[in-house]
């Protein structure tokens, strides 16, 4: 994959499809984990996603299955140089062990550490926030664990703008390390709270981008078109909250963009937020080769302008279209 993008202002060269853990030992096992793992950096790409909390909502998980797969997977292919991995702290992992304090960020680093079976962690973010901590001292914790080698670069995801900028601005008086990055919920369908809240900002800080459930958890590739779709997979019962005029407009102006460019709609998806000029690069989950491979495609489609501008006003916030 030659088409790496800068994440913020890092070094970490990230190509432009990041491949999201969250599936990991929750709706795929570990072997299946392992060939789409491979499928995925075997084409070039380079960039995991994952949570100290995946997938604790599973029944008998108890959180950090993503991270153990991922970690078994590293040390039997011994490719850790070879890939970036970013992970998260600050959900709720149960027995009072949540928060963003740096007693806590500090051991839970560890334990990240050690199911990951790593040195290091590319990308360390904080996953929601902790309104009763002060962004100093969670900002003191991530220092501590950059100067010990334990952490190259920090970043953030589900935190308000305002506490965005006030950790920016303390990470620059008190000499503090910088978020590098923000993943915020971003796709068609839901375009409304970053391009308001936080594409500013991004532009401002030079934080890197990469938005979470851009395929609107399944909604985008089109499979769910009807109620009556819902039980196709595990994410189907939160499908009915896009299935009004707009979320029907986005998907019949896929099918035509999806049409012209002979591929489906995934790929679409992707391309339509590759082409936004402040993203660095999507995440997206999948459950098989075949389905990772669709999603690898996108980084190929180029869409033209009238397809970006057919796409952006069908799913324009500001309006409600109608399809059809």
């Amino acid at each position: 994959m030659d088409k790496k993008r800068q994440l913020g202002t890092t070094d970490l060269q990230v190509a432009p499809l990041v491949l999201g853990g969250t599936v990991f030992g929750w709706t795929i096992s570990e072997p299946d984990s392992f060939k789409v793992l491979d499928a995925f950096t075997g084409s070039g790409f380079n960039f995991i996603d994952t949570a100290d909390v995946y997938s604790r909502w599973k029944t008998g998980n108890s959180g950090g299955e993503s991270e153990t797969i991922l970690g078994n997977w590293v040390k039997k292919r011994s490719n850790r140089s070879e890939v970036l991995i970013g992970t998260k702290v600050g959900s709720d992992m149960g027995d009072g062990k949540n928060g963003l304090t740096k007693k806590y960020i500090l051991q839970a680093a560890e334990d990240s550490l050690r199911r990951l079976q790593t040195d290091y962690i590319d990308l360390y973010q904080t996953h929601f926030d902790d309104l009763s901590t002060p962004v100093e001292a969670t900002l003191e914790a991530y220092d501590a664990l950059i100067k010990a080698g334990k952490v190259r670069w920090i970043g953030t995801s589900n935190m308000s703008k305002d506490r965005i900028r006030e950790s920016v601005t303390t990470a620059k008086q008190r000499d503090l390390p910088l978020y590098r990055s923000l993943q915020p919920e971003y796709n068609l369908y839901a375009r409304k709270q970053y391009e308001v809240e936080y594409e500013r900002l991004c532009v401002e800080e030079s934080l890197g981008v990469i938005p979470y459930f851009s395929l609107a958890s399944g909604f985008l590739t089109g499979k769910y078109r009807t109620e009556a779709d819902f039980s196709k997979s595990a994410r189907g019962g939160g499908m009915k909250k896009y299935m009004d005029d707009r979320g029907m407009a986005i998907l019949a102006t896929m099918d035509s963009v999806a049409a012209r460019h002979q591929t489906d709609l995934a790929a679409v998806a992707i391309a339509w937020l590759l082409a936004r000029p402040s993203l660095t690069a999507p995440i997206a989950s999948a459950t098989s080769v075949e389905q990772l491979a669709a999603l690898m495609k996108a980084t190929r489609l180029e869409l033209s302008k009238d397809d970006v501008a057919e796409l952006d006003r069908a799913s324009d916030w500001k309006q409600a279209p109608v399809a059809g």
